[in-house]
């Protein structure tokens, strides 16, 4: 049986049984899904701030994932936030392939031609819009549509945020020209079904597109053949510690 690992680089347990529940059942029974929730950092992440812990946070918790008794190196790794925080230096440091919702759904999305992304938390958008750049996307994004309730606040009232986000995916093709929405967020999977009636082009659940490139895995092999950091540590976590260099190196 396939392991997939989903890390949640925030602290929220519903966020984690969310991405479990959901990426669980894209995979089918023949996949075992595990997630693992951030030991440290904000419950949502809606800045740079948190977005910078975030991804320290990942590595975090797949450093303790893996030091989990019994635990082996698993078959792909998600990392459960749409902006993938920590995703290169993850993939760095895995023998196991790597992606984020974010990078999960440009690849999707960009397979109908120009797409647009529509979330939660009005900083997101240059956020975005950098991230979109450094995996080589930005051409085919035709924009970022942001509504000003963060996701946690989109996902705690769920009646209100379909109809903001069925108006913001319209006018992200009216205005926007796209081919092809996402719709961006841990605490929104699920959601695209509902509002992707009436919409006339593909509405991407971040969720789903990362569960199914788990399950496809098209994707290079990785440069290291076991889970590891390429310099020491000092004043880190033991599974830090056990993953990097010796001191001295």
């Amino acid at each position: 049986m396939r392991h997939l690992l989903v890390i949640n680089p925030n602290t929220s347990a519903s966020v984690s049984q969310l991405l479990q529940t959901h990426v669980q059942a894209a995979a089918g029974l023949h996949v075992q899904v595990s997630t693992v929730t951030a030991r440290f950092g904000a419950p949502y992440i809606c800045d740079e701030a948190s977005y910078a812990v975030a991804a320290h946070a990942t590595l975090d918790a797949w450093a303790a994932a893996l030091a989990a008794p019994g635990q082996a190196t698993p078959d792909a790794v998600l990392i459960g936030c749409f902006g993938d925080p920590g995703l290169l230096a993850l993939r760095e440091s895995s023998p196991a392939p790597v992606t984020g919702l974010a990078e999960a759904a440009f690849i999707e999305a960009a397979r109908h031609g120009r797409f647009a992304i529509v979330t939660g938390g009005e900083r997101w958008g240059p956020m975005l819009q950098r991230l979109a750049q450094a995996l080589g996307h930005a051409p085919a994004l035709a924009g970022i549509h942001t509504v000003a309730p963060t996701g946690a606040q989109l996902a705690a009232d769920p009646g209100q945020a379909r109809a903001l986000l069925a108006q913001a995916c319209r006018d992200a093709v009216r205005q926007l020209g796209a081919q092809a929405v996402i719709l961006g967020g841990a605490g929104l999977a699920g959601m695209a079904s509902a509002l992707q009636p009436g919409l006339g082009v593909p509405l991407i659940d971040s969720v789903l597109a990362g569960a199914h490139w788990a399950l496809r895995s098209h994707t290079p092999p990785p440069a290291r053949s076991t889970p590891g950091f390429d310099i020491p540590w000092q004043n880190l976590p033991p599974e830090f510690t056990v993953l990097g260099l010796p001191a001295g190196h």
